[in-house]
């Protein structure tokens, strides 16, 4: 029986979108997947219910991993944060950590999402 999982989803590409949700079929989970684009609709989703992961692109045209987890302190909820990337820059990564983020994911890595998730949720 697939296991229920709230994920939000910061991210501007339908393709990545639908891999992701892929995974987490494969994976064994029936996911609600809310994809989000701004800080305000991450305000909003944040208050309006209980979620279980954040997944997030790096940088958006209009948000990104950075300010969300600007946005997840500032909302005083503990929900963990998995931050993709097409790219590796060391310095963003050691950022984001610092800043909060659970863990960091390459794009050619997102096989490893469920895995990601797990550890994220048993942290």
């Amino acid at each position: 029986m697939p296991k229920p999982l709230r994920v939000l989803l910061i991210e501007d590409s339908e393709r990545d979108a639908a891999l992701l949700k892929l995974y987490l079929k494969r994976g064994g989970y029936d996911a609600t997947v809310e994809r989000i684009e701004t800080a305000e609709d991450m305000t909003a989703k944040l208050a309006g219910g209980d979620w279980d992961v954040i997944v997030s692109d790096v940088n958006l045209p209009r948000f990104g991993a950075r300010a969300a987890l600007d946005v997840v302190q500032a909302s005083g909820k503990k929900v963990p944060v998995i931050v993709v990337s097409g790219e590796v820059d060391p310095a963003v990564i050691d950022d984001l950590l610092r800043a909060g983020a659970t863990q960091y994911l390459l794009k050619d890595q997102m096989a490893e999402i469920v895995a990601a998730i797990e550890k994220a949720m048993q942290a």
